[in-house]
């Protein structure tokens, strides 16, 4: 199940209430993280060097079913692989609005943990991430 940060409800509503305007992002990204980066969007718990990279969301999603409000990735989604040292126990994804520090948009619990070790990758098969709006 995602949720959206605070940041992402406050600009949405504020947007929907004509008080300001609130301008998509020009690229989202996904990024890694060992812990809940809960609804202030905490990027403190993100892996950082040895490999890892936030990853392309923009690309990698289709547009929101009309009927359902829900967007899944449409091609398949990898981190890494993991150089020098361990990226510790991913437990969540966070989309974000920048390729480094920015704004948290909407994150989720991972269906299932995984430690990543030197020589791992994480890969998100099609249609394994999904983002609703409801």
């Amino acid at each position: 199940m995602t949720a959206a940060t605070n940041y992402l409800e406050s600009n949405l509503c504020n947007h929907a209430m004509g008080k300001t305007s609130y301008t998509k992002p020009t690229t989202t990204y996904i990024a890694l993280s060992t812990a809940d980066p809960t609804e202030t969007g905490s990027q403190s718990n993100e892996p950082s060097g040895n490999g890892y990279a936030r990853q392309d969301a923009s690309t990698a999603f289709g547009a929101a079913n009309g009927t359902t409000g829900t967007a899944v990735n449409s091609s398949v989604i990898t981190f890494g692989p993991c150089t020098t040292s361990g990226w510790g126990t991913i437990t969540h994804a966070l989309y974000c609005d920048s390729l480094t520090t920015g704004n948290g948009l909407i994150y989720l619990a991972l269906t299932a943990s995984r430690t990543i070790s030197v020589g791992d990758s994480l890969q998100f098969a099609t249609s394994q991430l999904s983002v609703t709006f409801a």
